[in-house]
């Protein structure tokens, strides 16, 4: 059923797209795959250049299909609500949560981001790719539950998370979650949650279509569906030569580029092998799968209106946290649990099972081999979780749904992610859980390596790509102005700034329309403010206040945005 609905929703796409002849000057701007990074930089290319030439190259006959697709990804907001493993613990006992708050300030962006682009009709009706899901964290134990305790009380010092709630009541809890809660009434172990009213459940494939079909309204923007990318050649001009083989049809051709953006996923390693640039040596990758087990039972969904996130297992890495949530798919909700990791060599759901072979070079396969030595948890999770029985899954699901029936729930295989191996000159190859952008020392190609964050911190990577490969561009009056209309925030971090995050969330929660009540309120506030006669300056942040920070510490979990 979800695969008639995707074919509905892209069928503008198929009928725009078009294999791109030769041109006689370089275009401006190749993007490479059609997934929510490409999607989102074009967005922002296409309204500060909108005389820039754009193609993007997408090898599957639809867009948004791969990683960007809802089956394929948690659909979380990932704000840092709930994760706690942006939130360690340190020996003192106390809670560092800096990691969070760059991470808060990013989907803050986002929001934004979004939110400029209902505004402006690229993005459709938001009820078609966003709502208010509330984010819960969960946890048992006198331990845990003191660190939940304490991490509640360090984040709700900070306006970031000044609305979290806490309880160790479990009457209150069950109210929270009933679903979770029921069945646990004779277990006297402590238990702890908090919950954020203002989580959201994103359907960033719905976000693709819909950007790339407003794209596709310009004459400088061409859509290659079926067209992949099988060589990167630098020319005399520094330009590239891009090479794009027609699935479809047969035979190749090549376009020339100024700037080439590597947006493929699991494949951005390859292609940016296949440069030849320099800093692409560094890296290697590591495929991993995941799994979800997912139930459409309506009497069952009704119960469960949140995304609840656990810790991750003494020993386990981050991304094995497991979490339940309340996911809108094909237009009907649906409960989802895991991840469940997998391992494949393929680099992409749809790829080929030499993808990781191949991507194996003289400098980096040493640094795999010490990754795999000196990351032995890693190991001997991904054993453990590929071994895992039927039984097994259903087991682990009954510690967040103990009432569960087995015959109610399927198993999903959702997308490839490929984790970054980089060959550190002190310490040898590392094992990084976050994304990174890897680019020419020139500007003129850039690739996203990196299994998470993806998704919900999209506007942010790219703000930080526009930085590294446009900078004089990003310095103009024009862009800088440009940019401000599109992130109210741009260049202010908000967790400093209580009255500018009020209003930015208070315009997001309205144009987005999502049942954020705080939110809400403040944008009534504002309206009556200005009813009485205050000025717009004083009702909204002024020129000076619009700005954003780019983080570029970008440390998602990596399975929870499979």
């Amino acid at each position: 059923m979800h695969k008639r609905f995707r074919l509905l929703l892209c069928s503008p796409l198929l009928a725009l797209a078009a294999m791109p002849l030769a041109a006689d000057e370089p275009v401006d701007v190749v993007l490479i795959g059609g997934g929510i990074m490409s999607a989102t930089l074009g967005t922002y290319l296409q309204e500060l250049e909108p005389e820039w030439n754009i193609h993007l190259y997408e090898r599957l006959d639809q867009v948004a299909e791969e990683s960007s697709n809802a089956w394929n990804n948690a659909g979380s907001g990932h704000s840092a609500f709930c994760e706690m493993n942006y939130t360690p613990e340190q020996e003192d006992g106390s809670v560092d949560i800096q990691r969070a708050i760059n991470v808060t300030e990013q989907f803050e962006v986002s929001r934004q981001f979004w939110s400029h682009q209902v505004d402006n009709d690229i993005l459709g009706e938001p009820t078609s790719f966003i709502s208010t899901v509330p984010h819960a964290s969960l946890v048992w134990g006198d331990d845990d539950v003191a660190f939940l305790r304490e991490r509640h009380a360090t984040m709700v010092q900070n306006s970031l998370y000044a609305d979290m709630e806490y309880s160790e009541d479990r009457d209150v809890i069950a109210e929270w979650m009933p679903l979770v809660m029921a069945g646990r009434e004779d277990n006297d172990t402590p238990v702890a949650a908090t919950r954020m009213q203002m989580g959201t459940e994103v359907n960033y494939g719905a976000q693709t279509r819909q950007m790339i079909e407003a794209l596709a309204r310009s004459d400088q923007f061409t859509l290659g569906l079926s067209s992949e990318v099988r060589g990167l050649e630098r020319n005399d001009d520094d330009t590239w030569k891009v090479t794009v083989a027609d699935l479809a049809n047969g035979g190749e051709t090549s376009v020339d580029a100024r700037f080439v953006f590597i947006g493929a996923g699991g494949a951005a390693l390859p292609l940016l092998q296949e440069s030849g640039i320099p800093e692409a040596k560094a890296y290697a990758g590591f495929p991993v799968g995941g799994q979800f087990l997912y139930t459409t039972n309506q009497d069952v969904v009704a119960q469960h209106a949140m995304k609840v996130y656990g810790k991750a297992g003494e020993g386990s890495p981050p991304m094995s946290v497991p979490h339940l949530d309340l996911r809108y798919l094909d237009g009907k909700p649906a409960l989802f649990f895991g991840p469940f990791a997998t391992f494949s060599s393929k680099f992409l759901k749809e790829g080929s099972w030499t993808d990781l072979f191949g991507s194996m070079t003289f400098n980096n396969t040493w640094p795999m081999a010490e990754v795999g030595l000196d990351n032995f948890n890693l190991v001997r999770y991904l054993v453990g979780q590929v071994l895992m029985s039927e039984g097994d899954r259903f087991e682990a699901l009954q510690e967040y749904y103990p009432e569960a029936n087995q015959d109610d729930w399927e198993l999903w295989t959702a997308g490839q992610r490929v984790q970054i191996i980089k060959n550190d000159e002190e310490r040898g190859g590392v094992l990084q859980f976050g994304t990174e952008i890897v680019s020419a020392e020139d500007g003129s190609i850039a690739a996203l390596l990196g299994a998470s964050p993806g998704a919900s911190t999209a506007p942010s990577i790219m703000l930080n790509l526009l930085d590294r490969v446009f900078p004089e561009q990003i310095a103009s009056a024009e862009w800088q102005d440009k940019l401000t209309d599109i992130v109210p925030s741009y260049g202010q971090p908000l967790a400093e700034n209580p009255e500018l995050l009020s209003e930015v969330r208070a315009y997001t929660a309205q144009t987005l329309q999502l049942d954020e009540p705080a939110n809400l309120a403040a944008t009534s506030n504002s309206d009556a403010g200005q009813a009485s006669g205050e000025s717009d300056a004083q009702a909204e942040p002024s020129e000076e206040e619009q700005s954003e920070t780019p983080s570029t510490e970008m440390q998602e979990d990596a399975i929870t945005e499979v």
